[in-house]
């Protein structure tokens, strides 16, 4: 029985085994005539698919039997039965040989991926076997894709049959790359006919796998197609399926992309086994290369496509190159040959074109082969046939070992195996003028040029677009300006005119010019008289420049100006009288006060911003009764609304304090004036009345901070009692305490400036103040000193300190 019956037999369908009987006897539907033609479509399907598989052996098998014939120099019967003697000598199949004899005969790279996957593999498992597989694998699918010749189809379907289904690949689509960036599907196996059709072409700029691929010129493996999200031929019907992609291409040039599908995750792959792909792919650009053979040149030694190309680089106006690759001995692209710079040629550093033509290009243009140079850029063209296209690039060349650097537009294209290389180097004069047209717009400037003994006048397309008149129509001439002016602006035009026309000197003027459109723009005209030889008036020529935004923005500023001139002066006229009144009430330096039993010493330090004028207060008077009133307060704010409210305040606590009452209810009725008749203003004070006969000082606080008492060198604050801040609440009852004090006592009473700091709390600043009048000595007045000297508050705010020293 053959190889082909054999396989036949076991495509056959066969008897159910013994356990299945009971199954095959259950009634069924008989199959209707679609399902045995079906069927029948199936089965010489699979037929025709073994016997190519069968054919791509045999053409192995007769490969090798030719290299036989080659090298014993025998009949074919011979070389027949040399081959059958040597698979039984070595236990080999003849598939299995025919690769080896094929390998050790052709030494090409086939056979030296097989050798390197032996290596790879080791001894431990086989490795004979392991090439032996490789090898016939590969050499078998070189056999069905040289005998498919052209057809990519055929050489798909040999592909995944012979070498890339062994490998658990389930469909291949190889891909050519069309010139004008799109891809077409010439030949696909596995993929359900109609997705096929689906995918015949893919539009340039759609990101697929063949185009990464294609794009980083390099093998892409994606482990599950899912999760790179790029769409691609069966990408529903094997959604986290693997994918592989390799450029084919020979001689440096990319012809298209092979594309091979896995059912499942693709794990990480040994480079054996993507090299095996490489050389696939490399097999796969055989038969995809339409280049013309290399011995049909014209008679000039070149290529019919390369020979057209160079015509058209003749017929261009800009400096062309044709190029074309130099291929090393085994197929890859090293340089290219210069094989035709155009008549047209400028070289970038100055250099004839004989000097360039038919060298190689990095000899020429050593600077080329920097990262994403020159080279990199025809490379690329090359390989992938999409054209580049960019404007103002660099072009470094070396000249006598100086680099130099000129600007140009380029433009790379391939055509048929040759590459068109066109620039056109910046011409500085165009650049100049273009630069001055921009400068021109943006400044909003526009030229002109008067001829006064032809009378012809000269704008440029910005003049008639500052003057709101179309291209066409006759241009305003100087005498004519008046005419176009703000009746107020004709004195100065006059001047103007006088000094440009009469007495030839250069002038400029600033006027308002009135449109036909019915806009008013603010103008300002620039112009010098051009004299000739005999120093007579020739010509006039100059500039309009709208300043109307610049017009406005200098209203704007001087409105804005006199505005802020105007509330800063208001500002320090209330800054001023606010002071003086503060001043008034309560000097900085007052004299010692004297009172019955005590002896009475202030220090006030004002804000060190005088726009920061304050509400601190404070107040010493002997009442009717003979008690002594003392108080401190601060009202919230700067500014004469603060300075207003602590003179309200403060006269009103000296009328409540006649009536007698202690300082809890004179602090609760001060409450009620601030909330009800001192409209948005809080404050916080210290209350005391203290009695000579008895030495007791009765005291209460609204929001403010305790005195400190000094007694025999120790200093301490008094305990803190509850008291809400005045104006904060309507009725609001306060705390009183009684504190006998000493003689030779000395007690503290002071506002927050003295103490209150930004980086630390009120605790702390306190306990610094205590700590600070404990270590004071001397009299009262150098104890203040002292306390104001070492005062560590940084707010700028107002400080008031009373120091009451007991007889």
């Amino acid at each position: 029985m053959t190889g082909d019956t054999q396989r036949y037999e076991d495509a056959r369908p066969q008897p159910a085994p013994v356990g299945d009987r009971a199954a095959s006897a259950v009634p069924h539907q008989a199959p209707t005539t679609m399902g045995r033609l079906v069927a029948t479509v199936e089965r010489l399907r699979r037929e025709v698919l073994e016997a190519q598989a069968a054919a791509d052996g045999r053409a192995l098998v007769e490969l090798a039997k030719g290299i036989l014939i080659g090298q014993l120099q025998c009949t074919p019967a011979a070389a027949a039965r040399q081959l059958d003697v040597l698979c039984r000598e070595s236990g080999t199949s003849p598939l299995e040989l025919a690769a080896d004899i094929v390998n050790q005969a052709s030494r090409d790279h086939v056979s030296e991926i097989a050798a390197a996957f032996v290596e790879a593999a080791g001894t431990a498992d086989g490795p004979a076997g392991r090439h032996s597989t490789v090898s016939v694998r590969l050499r078998t699918a070189e056999s069905g894709m040289l005998a498919a010749d052209a057809d990519t189809q055929a050489v798909a379907e040999s592909l995944l049959t012979n070498a890339l289904g062994p490998l658990g690949a389930v469909a291949v689509a190889v891909w050519t790359a069309v010139p004008d960036g799109s891809l077409a599907l010439a030949g696909h196996a596995g993929f359900p006919p109609r997705e096929a059709a689906r995918w015949r072409h893919v539009p340039p700029g759609v990101s697929t796998v063949a185009r990464l691929a294609l794009r980083e010129r390099r093998l892409v493996t994606l482990p599950r197609l899912k999760r790179e999200g790029l769409p691609s031929i069966g990408h529903l019907e094997w959604p986290d399926g693997g994918r592989m992609a390799v450029p084919t291409g020979t001689g440096g040039r990319i012809h298209g992309v092979l594309e091979i599908c896995w059912p499942q995750a693709l794990a990480p792959q040994p480079p054996p086994i993507e090299r095996q792909v490489e050389a696939l792919a490399e097999l796969c650009a055989r038969t995809m290369d339409a280049s013309p053979p290399r011995d049909a040149t014209t008679t000039e030694g070149v290529l019919p496509d390369v020979a057209e190309l160079i015509d058209l680089a003749e017929g261009l106006q800009d400096p062309a190159v044709v190029l074309t690759p130099v291929l090393d001995a085994e197929g890859r692209l090293g340089d290219f040959r210069i094989r035709h710079a155009g008549s047209r040629f400028v070289d970038p550093v100055g250099r004839p074109r004989g000097d360039v033509n038919g060298a190689l290009l990095l000899e020429a243009y050593p600077m080329a082969a920097g990262d994403s140079g020159l080279f990199d850029i025809i490379e690329r063209v090359h390989a992938t046939g999409e054209p580049f296209r960019a404007e103002r690039m660099s072009l470094t060349a070396l000249v006598d070992q100086i680099p130099l650097t000129t600007v140009a537009d380029i433009s790379v294209s391939r055509h048929g195996s040759a590459v068109l290389l066109i620039w056109r180097i910046e011409d500085e004069r165009a650049r100049l003028a273009n630069l001055l047209q921009h400068a021109q717009r943006l400044g909003r400037i526009g030229g002109f040029e008067e001829n006064l003994a032809t009378g012809e006048t000269t704008w440029n397309a910005q003049l008639y677009a500052l003057h709101g008149l179309p291209a066409g129509a006759p241009p305003v001439r100087l005498r004519e300006l008046p005419g176009h002016a703000h009746p107020d602006d004709s004195a100065a035009l006059d001047r103007f005119l006088r000094a440009v026309l009469r007495h030839r000197r250069p002038a400029s003027v600033d006027f308002r010019l009135q449109r036909s459109d019915g806009i008013t723009r603010h103008i300002r005209v620039v112009a010098e008289p051009v004299l000739d030889a005999d120093q007579r008036l020739h010509a006039v020529r100059g500039a309009y420049q709208d300043i109307s935004a610049q017009h406005w923005t200098e209203v704007a500023l001087a409105a804005t100006r006199d505005q802020l001139a105007h509330t800063e002066a208001e500002s320090a006229e209330r800054n001023r009288l606010a002071l003086q009144l503060q001043h008034a009430i309560m000097p900085p330096t007052p004299p010692a006060i004297e009172a019955p039993g005590l002896r009475v010493a202030v220090r006030y330090r004002p804000a060190e911003t005088e726009s920061l004028v304050g509400g601190d207060w404070y107040d010493t008077v002997v009442l009717p009764s003979g008690l002594i009133m003392l108080s401190v307060g601060d009202v919230a704010g700067h500014g004469i609304e603060a300075a207003t409210g602590m003179v309200v305040l403060r006269n009103a606590l000296r009328g409540l304090a006649v009536t007698g009452a202690g300082p809890a209810q004179l602090l609760s009725w001060l409450n009620t004036v601030t909330h009800h008749l001192a409209k948005h203003v809080t404050a916080t004070a210290v209350c005391g009345l203290f009695d000579p006969s008895t030495r007791v000082m009765r005291w209460a606080r609204a929001g403010h901070l305790p005195p400190v008492l000094v007694r025999a060198g120790e200093a301490e604050a008094f305990p803190l009692i509850e008291g809400l801040l005045l104006g904060a609440l309507p009725d609001v009852t306060y705390v009183e305490r009684e504190v006998r004090l000493e003689p030779d006592d000395t007690l503290l009473m002071f506002t927050d400036g003295l103490v209150e700091r930004r980086d630390s709390s009120v605790q702390d600043s306190l306990g610094h103040l205590v700590t600070a009048a404990a270590a004071g000595a001397g009299d009262l007045d150098g104890r203040l000193d002292r306390l104001l000297a070492e005062s560590r508050s940084d707010t700028d705010d107002d400080t008031c300190v009373i120091g009451i020293q007991v007889g």
